[in-house]
């Protein structure tokens, strides 16, 4: 699988994965401007957490790849059509008397995420690239020849390979030993066609390393599926996952009524299990306070021998502490991964 480092520094790679734009929201809200379209760099900013000046250098630096994406400088008249067209532009940090203003695209952000390394929001967002890639390699097709265009390519990789180093190299090898006059001209060719060989062996090299598995990431899709689902669609999956280890009188119990829990049941040595479903989005937290509350239904009102926090997002630290002094047990993001690719939790054994 195609892994992160891969993204941040293959354009080729990037460019495969600009027409997901949808994920973006997926992450965080992108706020537009009126027109529907675009965002300014303040509001790119603000998106990806970082400062203002981190997303000028990108530009900087990525300038006519962020252009080719949706990127524009307005200047001149155009700037003022544009400002006119959105009436809360100036508001954004941007006077109307300024010379130029840099206005982007959903693509061009998208393609901010693939860039910017030091962004909680940008990996998240390369995250979802990541997993929805993971899902389409996986699912089955119907016509088998696009799915085998890598391998084609590394085959012939390996046939020209082939035939330099055992044809043409021995080829100019002879000649060199028979020639005076050219002697020099034909070294300089095999030297040549050498380094060809070599950059062959080590482009085939690098697309087996980004087309092969990783090992340490090896159901990436988990989280994008379960990041797609609505809640009551989650608290049924964390169901099947209770079932599936072993659970008995597992009821999903959300809604109106639930008394503060989402799932009771049964573990598989029979002591009383209760559960608390959250759907969050990737950015946000548990905090504390959701914590308490849960601890004060699960243990008071349900004396739960066994209570379950399971979130789609990360816990604070004094969320984390909490529960642990209250005997709930935090199935965090990267948990509920681990959880939902076939590994029980400890505290169901």
């Amino acid at each position: 699988m195609i892994n992160e480092t891969a993204l941040l520094e293959s354009k080729a790679l990037r460019d495969s994965a600009l027409e997901r734009t949808e994920v973006l929201d997926r992450v965080k809200a992108l706020s537009l401007l009126p027109d529907g379209m675009h965002v300014t760099t303040a509001m790119v900013a603000t998106y990806f957490e970082v400062a203002e000046t981190v997303i000028n250098n990108l530009l900087g630096r990525h300038r006519p790849e962020l252009e080719s994406n949706g990127l524009r400088v307005l200047r001149g008249s155009d700037l003022r059509e544009f400002q006119e067209l959105n009436l809360s532009f100036s508001s954004e940090g941007y006077p109307q008397r300024r010379s130029s203003v840099a206005v982007w695209s959903r693509r061009a952000v998208l393609n901010v995420a693939m860039l910017l390394r030091d962004s909680d929001v940008a990996r998240q967002v390369r995250t979802y690239l990541l997993d929805m890639e993971y899902m389409a390699r996986t699912q089955p097709v119907d016509n088998p020849v696009h799915s085998d265009a890598t391998s084609l390519d590394a085959h012939i990789d390996q046939r020209i390979t082939h035939i330099l180093g055992k044809t043409v190299v021995p080829m100019f090898n002879a000649l060199i030993e028979t020639s005076g006059e050219h002697r020099r001209e034909l070294i300089a060719l095999r030297t040549g066609v050498q380094r060809i060989e070599r950059r062959l062996r080590q482009h085939n090299a690098r697309l087996q390393r980004l087309e092969g598995p990783r090992e340490d990431r090896p159901l990436a899709g988990v989280m994008a599926a379960l990041d797609a689902m609505n809640g009551a669609e989650f608290e049924e999956r964390v169901a099947e996952l209770l079932r599936r280890d072993g659970c008995t009188a597992v009821v999903v119990r959300g809604g109106h009524g639930d008394r503060g829990v989402d799932i009771t049941g049964r573990t598989p040595d029979g002591r009383h299990l209760v559960v608390q479903c959250k759907r969050f989005a990737p950015y946000v937290s548990v905090t504390s306070p959701d914590i308490q509350k849960f601890l004060g239904a699960a243990k008071v009102l349900h004396k739960a021998d066994v209570a379950l926090y399971v979130a789609t997002c990360p816990f604070t630290r004094d969320a984390q502490n909490v529960a642990t002094d209250g005997g709930i047990t935090a199935v965090p993001r990267a948990l509920l991964e681990t959880w939902a690719s076939g590994t029980e939790l400890d505290i169901l054994g």
